[in-house]
């Protein structure tokens, strides 16, 4: 996937991951539409600022129509945009629930749907990070964990559905970053290891995802191990992990 003189759609690009992607891939070329909330954050970037809530019905729709108007075409699509809660499900209110349903998975659908039919014959990218969450599942994070398995699903299957056409389809899935996220869900992140992965580290490897049109890639590396675990040897897993604990990222 050629990035300079791209056009690139970075959701939740105010801060965090998206932020850092948004940079770089102005810095290599690409007009950037970057979406977030923060009109402020999104207008300090070398970017074209598209704000909207994801949360609201049919958000995701409507950024891909705002953003088709704005530039006329997407090439590269970086589906990051996310939210997190912490607490015993019991405890987790409503409309919480919705929010974490909307934002996580059904905007980055809804995304997809609107922009595939303007691709056309022309190489594109589609990149959406998940989280180690959807692939393990986080006590205390029920729904964000399903969500991000969700959209971890999603691409997959889409991947296998656009196998005939030039639009590749990636998935980052990250364990512990450095950013806002965990004290917006309302815990933040207190143990001693791992140490969280600065933000720009985890940018610089999405950017070479899209470079290289990658299917996935976990960070840090050796989160495949507990994965694997889990895939071969169930028991073992959740003995290990009700021992230990986990965290999501």
């Amino acid at each position: 996937m050629r990035i300079s003189g791209s056009v690139a759609l970075v959701t939740g690009a105010s801060s965090g991951i998206g932020r850092e992607v948004a940079r770089r891939l102005a810095a290599a070329g690409a007009r950037v539409l970057a979406h977030g909330r923060d009109l402020s954050a999104l207008s300090a970037l070398d970017a074209t600022p598209l704000v909207a809530d994801l949360a609201e019905p049919g958000a995701g729709a409507r950024l891909a129509e705002t953003a088709l108007g704005v530039a006329g075409r997407v090439d590269i699509v970086v589906a990051n945009a996310g939210l997190g809660w912490a607490g015993p499900f019991s405890e987790m209110p409503p409309q919480t629930c919705a929010r974490l349903l909307a934002v996580n998975l059904a905007a980055p659908i809804d995304l997809t749907r609107a922009l595939l039919p303007h691709f056309g014959d022309r190489p594109a990218y589609l990149l959406y990070v998940t989280s180690i969450a959807g692939r393990m599942g986080v006590a205390g994070e029920a729904v964000y964990s399903a969500t991000k398995a969700g959209l971890d699903s999603f691409a997959e299957s889409l991947r296998f559905e656009l196998r005939d056409r030039p639009v590749g389809v990636g998935v980052l899935v990250p364990g512990v970053v450095d950013t806002a996220f965990f004290e917006r869900r309302g815990r933040a992140y207190d143990r001693a290891s791992p140490r969280p992965i600065p933000a720009g580290v985890v940018a610089d490897r999405i950017v070479k995802m899209i470079d290289r049109s990658g299917a996935e890639v976990y960070m840090p590396r050796w989160l495949r191990v507990p994965v694997a675990v889990r895939g071969t040897l169930p028991g073992m897993y959740r003995r290990l992990a009700a021992r230990f604990g986990s965290e999501s990222g």
